[in-house]
C-alpha cells in the first residue's frame, strides 16, 4: 500500500510538503512517512539525512545493531521517523527525500524503501500499560497481529517464529526501529527483574536472527550492564560519552547553526555561548537542537531546557551529595573541569558506587559535557549552567546562593576600581565555600570564578588565556551587547602579594594582545594570605 507525497520548490531544504493521501497502514508495521513529513513542513528544519548513509553502510552486515542514545530534545524521535520513512517499503522515499542531502548519496536508491519496518515506541506502550506484564504482552500482540493481518501467518506460532516465517515467504528482511527503548529503566528504576526480562525479550527477537536487516534503537541511556554480562552485547553503542562515527548527528553542528543564524539575523556568537559546548573527537562543536530551533523560531535567547526537561532530575542526583558530589558541582559551576572515571557506571539511574557514577549519568542526561581524551566533565553552556543555578539555589546551597547574590556587586566594585570592596566580596565568597579545599591558586581561582557569576552575562570569561609572554589566570572579554566595554585581566597569587600579581601582568605583557578589542583594560591583582586568611586586591587601568 503506497502513500503519495508531492513537493513544492523541491530544491530547497525548506520544501513545502503536501500529503496527498493519509492512510494509517497499521500500528507498528510500515507506519509510513507522515511524522517525518510533518517535521519537514516545520518553519525550521535541519537536514540530518546523512545519518542514513551510515545505517546503509551497516545494514545486513554484522554491524547492523545500533544503539544511539542522547538526552531529551536532542532529535532522537525525529531521526527514528526519518529512518522509518526511508526504509518503509510502503513509502515513496524518492519524493519524501527530494532536495535533501541523502538523495545525492550513492546508497540512496540501493536501500530506499526495500524493507518491512517495525516501529516500536516503547514509551507509548509503557504509558498505556497497567503493569510490566501488560507492557510486554502489548508489544508482542501488536507485532503479531500486524503480521498475521498482512501476511496470513499462523497465529499459534511464537513471535520469533512468525517473524521468521514472514521472512521465509517474502524473502524480505525486517528493519526494527525502537524509540525510547530505555524508558523502563528510567520509569521503573527499581524493578530489576522486569528490566532483565525486557532485555531478554529484545535479545530473543533480535540476536542471530536471519530475518533482521537492521535494528536501530534510540533512548537516553546506554544499554544496561549486569556485571560483565550484557543481554544485548551485539549492539554497537553510540552515546554522549562517545558517539564515535555518529557524533555530528548527536545534535546540530556549528556550520549549520551558523548558517541559520545568519539567515535569521541572529547573533551567532551569543547562540554559541547559550547552546554550544558538547564536544566529541569527530565533532568539536555540537549544539542542543531543541533550544536552537526555539531560538530561530522566536528570535529570543532563553533557557529552554527547563521547559522540556524538569530540573527535578538534576536536583535529585546532585542533592544526594554522594562521595563529594556537592563539591564537584560547585567546581563545575565555577567553570572548572573535573576528571572522572566513567567505567563503573552500570547504565541505570539507581546504582551508584561513586560520585563518578553520578557525573556519568549527568553526561547521558545532557547536563554535562565530556572530554573523552582528558576524561573530564564540564558544564557545556550558559543554558545548562542556569539549570545548575536554579537547582542549587532552590535547594539553598549557601555557597552558591550567597556568591551569586553578591556577584553583581563584585563586578560593579571591580569596574569602579574599589579594591577594598572587591577584596571583601571575594572574602565572603571564600567563607561561603570554606568547606572546599582551599590551598593553592587553582582553588582560589575556583572561588573567584563562582564569585564573578554575574559577569558571565556581559563577558566571555577565559581561563589561562595565552597573552603576551605567558598565560593570564582569568581574562574577561566584553561581549558585543555588553554595556561594559572594559576588559579585565585577573592574576591570582597565593601567599605572596596583590602587587606581585599586578607586576606579573605587566612584566609578561598580558594586556598587549587585548589592545583594540575593548575601551580599556583593568589589571586586577588578587592575593590570599594563608596566615591572616585575608584577600587583598590592587586594580590599575591601562
Amino acid at each position: 500500500m503506497d502513500k503519495g507525497y508531492s513537493f513544492v520548490n523541491e530544491g530547497s531544504i525548506h520544501t513545502d510538503i503536501v500529503q496527498e493521501t493519509v492512510v494509517k497502514y497499521n500500528r507498528v508495521l510500515n507506519v509510513g512517512a507522515d511524522k517525518y513529513c510533518e517535521l519537514r513542513r516545520g518553519s525550521v528544519f535541519f537536514d540530518k539525512t546523512m545519518l542514513i548513509s551510515y545505517t546503509n553502510s551497516v545494514i545486513e552486515t554484522a554491524q547492523k545493531y545500533i544503539c544511539f542514545s542522547r538526552p531529551r530534545r536532542f532529535g532522537k524521535t525525529a531521526a527514528a521517523d526519518m529512518l522509518n520513512a526511508y526504509y518503509d517499503r510502503t513509502v515513496d522515499g524518492k519524493k519524501v527525500f527530494t532536495g535533501l542531502k541523502i538523495s545525492s548519496h550513492s546508497s540512496f536508491d540501493l536501500r530506499r524503501n526495500k524493507y518491512d519496518v517495525i516501529f516500536l515506541n516503547m514509551q507509548d506502550f509503557l504509558s498505556e500499560s497497567s503493569g510490566f506484564d501488560d507492557f510486554m504482552e502489548e508489544i508482542k500482540r501488536s507485532i503479531i497481529e500486524d503480521l498475521v493481518e498482512n501476511y496470513n501467518i499462523n497465529i499459534n506460532e511464537s513471535i520469533t517464529e512468525i517473524l521468521q516465517e514472514t521472512y521465509r515467504r517474502n524473502q524480505r528482511k525486517f528493519v526494527f526501529i525502537v524509540d525510547e527503548w530505555d524508558c523502563i529503566f528510567r520509569e521503573r528504576k527499581e524493578n530489576i527483574d522486569d528490566q532483565k526480562l525486557y532485555l531478554d525479550f529484545l535479545r530473543n527477537i533480535f540476536k542471530d536472527k536471519s530475518y533482521i536487516a537492521l535494528v536501530y534503537m534510540t533512548g537516553i541511556l546506554p544499554i544496561k550492564k549486569y556485571g560483565t554480562h550484557s543481554a544485548l552485547n551485539m549492539f554497537d553503542e553510540f552515546s554522549m560519552e562517545n558517539p564515535g562515527a555518529l557524533a555530528e548527528y548527536v545534535g546540530l553542528i556549528e556550520e549549520e547553526v551558523k548558517e541559520k543564524c545568519e539567515q535569521n539575523h541572529i547573533d551567532f556568537e551569543e547562540c554559541k555561548r547559550w547552546y554550544d559546548g558538547y564536544s566529541f573527537r569527530k565533532c568539536s562543536s555540537v549544539y542542543n537542537p531543541k533550544s536552537v530551533i526555539t531560538l530561530l523560531r522566536t528570535g529570543e535567547f532563553g533557557d529552554y531546557w527547563n521547559r522540556t526537561e524538569s530540573y527535578e532530575a538534576l536536583k535529585e542526583y546532585i542533592s544526594l551529595n554522594y562521595d563529594g558530589v556537592r563539591d564537584i558541582v560547585i567546581a563545575l559551576m565555577a567553570s572548572e573541569h573535573w576528571t572522572i572515571n566513567t567505567g563503573s557506571f552500570t547504565n541505570d539511574m539507581t546504582t551508584f558506587n561513586s560520585a563518578d557514577d553520578i557525573m556519568t549519568l549527568l553526561i547521558h542526561l545532557g547536563y554535562l559535557g565530556y572530554d573523552i581524551d582528558k576524561r573530564e566533565v564540564f558544564i557545556p553552556n550558559k543554558e545548562i549552567l542556569q539549570e545548575f543555578v536554579t537547582t542549587t539555589t532552590s535547594t539553598k546551597w549557601p555557597e552558591v546562593v550567597n556568591s551569586i547574590g553578591n556577584s553583581r556587586k563584585l563586578l560593579e566594585a571591580t569596574l569602579n576600581k574599589d579594591e577594598k570592596a572587591v577584596a571583601e566580596y571575594i572574602e565572603k565568597a571564600h567563607l561561603d565555600c570554606s568547606h572546599l579545599t582551599y590551598n593553592d591558586e587553582n582553588s582560589l581561582s575556583c572561588t573567584i570564578s563562582l564569585a564573578f557569576y554575574a559577569a558571565r552575562d556581559h563577558y566571555r570569561i577565559v581561563r589561562e588565556l595565552p597573552t603576551g609572554k605567558g598565560f593570564a589566570d582569568i581574562v574577561f572579554l566584553p561581549l558585543l551587547h555588553s554595556p561594559y566595554k572594559k576588559a579585565l585581566v585577573v592574576e591570582l597569587k597565593w601567599d605572596k602579594s596583590a602587587q606581585t600579581a599586578l607586576d606579573q601582568i605587566k612584566d609578561k605583557q598580558y594586556p598587549d594582545s587585548l589592545k583594540g578589542i575593548s575601551d580599556g583594560i583593568l589589571l586586577v591583582g588578587i592575593n590570599y594570605d594563608k596566615k591572616t586568611r585575608k584577600h587583598t586586591c590592587i586594580i590599575e587601568e591601562v
